[in-house]
């Protein structure tokens, strides 16, 4: 049986959990994830999970912040007062924006706390400095 290597496309099902058993993301209701090992479509201790599966085959991995999202950078996140805010907007937690840097560059930030006064944005990804556990099928290697 063929097992699954680097340039190999493969069907996967798989759900990720969180270290106090959270589901923060599955397969099973949009159908298998499907990609191409090597390619950096994914995290890449998700795709070094599926190195070596044999189609059929189950595995469950944790996932380091290292081989994840990274670990949560404090320098991501800032305060900033509400009256920079254009006027139209009407700012709810866990929104995300498109803000533009100091440098010109623009990045999506997630709004993570927010006051009458001020409102705190996080660049970090929402799953930045967490362990994920995957649940992983290889389904078939294309």
């Amino acid at each position: 049986m063929a097992e699954a290597k680097a340039g190999d496309t493969v069907k996967v099902h798989y759900k990720g959990t969180l270290e106090d058993g959270t589901v923060f993301d599955q397969s099973e209701e949009g159908g298998p994830l499907e990609f191409t090992i090597g390619e950096g479509q994914i995290i890449p201790g998700f795709e070094e999970a599926v190195l070596g599966m044999n189609p059929g085959q189950s595995l469950e991995v944790t996932v380091p912040p290292e081989k994840a999202y990274g670990q949560h950078r404090e320098d991501l996140v800032a305060a900033i007062d509400r009256a920079e805010l254009p006027d139209d907007l009407n700012p709810e937690l866990g929104q995300m924006l498109r803000v533009q840097t100091g440098g010109g560059q623009s990045m999506v930030v997630r709004i993570a706390e927010l006051d009458d006064e001020t409102i705190t944005l996080d660049g970090n990804h929402p799953l930045a400095g967490e362990d994920l556990t995957f649940q992983i099928e290889l389904l078939e290697i294309q």
